[in-house]
């Protein structure tokens, strides 16, 4: 019962935070940044500022749909953002500069996260699959928790990856914050507004992994409660 009171209330708070995100989005869209800069220009003006020449920003499908590939160093901005002129847009487009600044600069949390990538992709394919048939494995035979245990491995492999990514996330936006107002590209009326806009950016991050560790532990409990009866 606490499990899914937890749950729900974290759904809820999910819903809740996206929904303003998007509604703050759309309000700051009229919001221009000095110089009228679009996202595009932002990016490729934080990455010559920090020495980084060997990054492509390109544009892409979606919405919100933004992120950084260290793999082939490509800086992958949606249209929105991309061609976007507005507060909003240089907060997005800095923030995902701030991942490239990251790389460059061999942050270890980036490089944590990114060595645990083909575990969690291997992980993440496999694992409801796993935990499915360890869950009826144990409405058949009450004691066999082996594979549900394999479940929740693989399983708690995606939440610590959750957790991994916040502190990049939250240096990425404390980089890009910094460089904006360095750069000038804010001002002292639409910086609050950039941070706002990446301060709810985060919560869903934060919401994420909360989410996925109340998961784990409704796993492990129901785990340990068949192994002690």
């Amino acid at each position: 019962m606490i499990y899914w009171v937890v749950f729900i209330a974290l759904m809820i708070i999910s819903m809740v935070v996206s929904q303003r995100l998007n509604k703050l989005f759309v309000s700051y869209e009229k919001i221009s940044t000095e110089g009228h800069l679009t996202g595009e220009e932002v990016a490729k003006k934080m990455l010559r500022d920090n020495d980084i020449y060997d990054v492509k920003v390109s544009c892409i499908q979606g919405q919100l749909t933004d992120h950084y590939n260290p793999v082939n160093k490509t800086l992958n901005l949606s249209q929105g953002v991309y061609y976007g002129t507005s507060v909003a847009a240089a907060a997005v487009a800095a923030h995902e500069c701030g991942h490239a600044v990251q790389h460059a600069q061999g942050y270890a949390w980036l490089q944590m996260r990114s060595n645990m990538v083909p575990i969690v992709n291997f992980a993440s394919k496999w694992v409801q699959w796993i935990l499915l048939a360890g869950v009826l494995v144990l409405s058949i035979l009450p004691h066999s928790t082996t594979l549900l245990w394999i479940g929740i491995i693989l399983f708690g492999l995606t939440t610590l990856f959750s957790f991994v990514t916040l502190p990049v996330e939250i240096n990425a936006s404390s980089r890009a914050l910094a460089w904006l107002d360095r750069a000038g590209i804010t001002s002292r009326q639409t910086h609050p507004k950039a941070q706002k806009a990446l301060r709810l950016a985060a919560y869903t991050y934060v919401i994420a992994a909360l989410s996925s560790l109340a998961t784990l532990l409704y796993y492990i409990s129901i785990a340990e409660g068949r192994s002690r009866d």
